[in-house]
């Protein structure tokens, strides 16, 4: 191959000065042919191979590392094949006697002619994409997995990010409930991984059939719904850019909150900060490209979706309710009965009809007991003897007040002091602990040790008045003597006064 510099003076000897291919073959020492070429192309037109090049040794077996890198494909990352283990394979296993370069450059150029690649995409207002990621953080002292969702509107690449303990479907509609309330509006379509909690199975023809929970989703909020295709998360770009964005950024370093509440709250105002910044190669920042974007949101519905996740369950004969492998304490009433459970992401509700039988604290633990004392009361009452063994109330943080309560009742009542302290408990039922409390205190105060006197005092408090008491009732108050005054008891009075008049 010649250099561009004879290109150009073979060229100009012939086109510009005149003379003839003959004459130039003699003059430059070339070829006649070489001279018709450099005369066809201004540029030397580089080599051209007829047939590929034959691989003697290892063209048989190229079949063989075909197979190979396709099992690769499906198989994990980090257990993938190299170009000199596929070298080793082939010496150990088919007798390969090549050298390792020509291998090595094959498998370079498969895996290139593999890579996928992909058509630009063009991003109007008022769309959105959501997807699910994780880190690790520390929440309330203790170390844990964080999982957030992620809603990014494409066209000006304002994000919304929140963070849950588990990625399910109460963290799912809870996260689009607080999206939409922060973008102030709907957007009209949202594109989705093939995730289980809204995808229950993906049909033949490409169709899917959504979850339950979804389905209320999409028919309270009006989107439309698309998704990716199976395994392929390059469908949805902008949000798996924004889950790497938010991991980076938002939470690194390892976030460290007291509560769940406090990271979200940390994370709403990082991605407000956001709305300030310039995204790619955009003049405008994000907030002034989200302008567009809210403009062609839907507005939001006059109530916002009630985020939780319901199973119908049965009360068993301890009074429990098992939901996602914890069990939650109701009325022993309701014994056997059926119920729905709904479950929040920090809370459990429990519904018998329209009517809510318990509300807990969302246990995120496996095989834990979750229990209201207050729940077992009006059983304990016809059974004084489980007081103290009941599971119940092990943990129960009463004032101490309360204990001194007991132990008068019982010292002075025998069993039925136990009962009346019973029923004490069953105040708290219907009044708060301070109410019940201040009046245990009273009563303990003034002598009157019973359960009656506890709810006058209780009842006199919340209705603002004085307690009336029938001090007859309470045998163990001290007996008062009143006497009749006599004259001779005011003479104790005399020298009083006199030496106060002197003075």
């Amino acid at each position: 191959m010649y250099a561009v510099e004879v290109y150009a003076s073979v060229r100009q000897f012939v086109f510009v000065q005149g003379r003839s291919q003959r004459e130039a073959a003699r003059v430059f020492g070339l070829s006649r042919e070489t001279i018709g070429k450099i005369c066809r192309f201004s540029l030397p037109p580089g080599y051209t191979r007829t047939k590929p090049v034959e691989k003697p040794k290892l063209g048989p077996l190229l079949p063989v590392v075909d197979a190979i890198l396709e099992d690769d494909r499906t198989a994990p990352v980090k257990q993938r094949h190299t170009a000199k283990r596929i070298f080793d394979r082939l010496r150990d296993e088919h007798g390969y006697s090549g050298g390792y370069t020509v291998v090595k450059d094959y498998v370079r150029l498969s895996r290139v002619r593999g890579r996928e690649t992909f058509v630009p995409l063009a991003h109007p207002p008022g769309h959105a994409q959501v997807d699910f990621g994780e880190a690790v953080g520390v929440i309330g002292g203790v170390e844990q997995k964080i999982h957030f969702l992620c809603m990014d509107l494409p066209q000006s690449d304002a994000c919304f990010v929140k963070a849950f303990p588990r990625e399910t479907t109460e963290a799912f509609l809870d996260g689009h409930v607080s999206a939409f309330d922060f973008f102030g509006g709907i957007p009209q379509s949202i594109l989705y991984d093939n995730t289980s909690i809204a995808v229950a199975k993906i049909l033949g023809d490409g169709k899917r059939e959504r979850t339950r929970a979804f389905s209320e989703l999409v028919s309270h909020y009006l989107f439309s719904d698309r998704f990716g295709r199976p395994g392929k998360g390059n469908d949805k770009g902008k949000v798996e850019g924004l889950v790497k964005y938010a991991r980076r950024n938002f939470m690194t370093p390892k976030p460290q909150a007291a509560s769940y509440d406090a990271l979200n709250a940390h994370l709403l105002d990082r991605c407000r900060a956001r709305q300030g910044e310039r995204a790619g190669c955009h003049a405008q920042t994000i907030g002034e490209r989200m302008v567009a974007d809210v403009a062609a949101l839907r507005p939001l519905p006059p109530v916002p979706l009630e985020p939780c996740e319901k199973r119908s369950a049965r009360v068993s004969s301890t009074a429990l309710v098992r939901y996602r492998g914890n069990d939650y304490s109701v009325p022993t009433r309701y014994g056997f009965q059926d119920v729905v459970v709904k479950g929040f992401v920090d809370e459990v509700v429990i519904l018998s009809g329209a009517e809510e039988i318990a509300r807990h604290v969302r246990s995120y633990g496996s095989g834990d007991f979750v229990a209201d004392p207050l729940h077992y009361l009006a059983l304990i009452e016809t059974k004084p003897n489980a007081l103290d063994q009941a599971a119940a109330l092990q943990n129960w943080a009463l004032p101490d007040v309360f204990a001194h309560l007991r132990q008068l009742l019982e010292g002075r009542m025998g069993r039925k002091g136990k009962r009346e302290y019973i029923q004490v408990l069953r105040l708290l039922e219907a009044m708060s602990m301070e109410v019940v409390a201040h009046a245990v205190t009273q009563a303990i105060h003034m002598g009157a040790i019973s359960f009656d006197a506890v709810k006058q005092i209780a009842l006199a408090r919340i209705e603002r008045r004085p307690a009336r008491l029938d001090l007859t009732s309470y045998p163990h108050l001290p007996k008062l003597d009143v006497k009749v005054t006599q004259a001779a008891d005011y003479a104790a009075l005399v020298p009083q006064v006199s030496k106060e008049m002197a003075a």
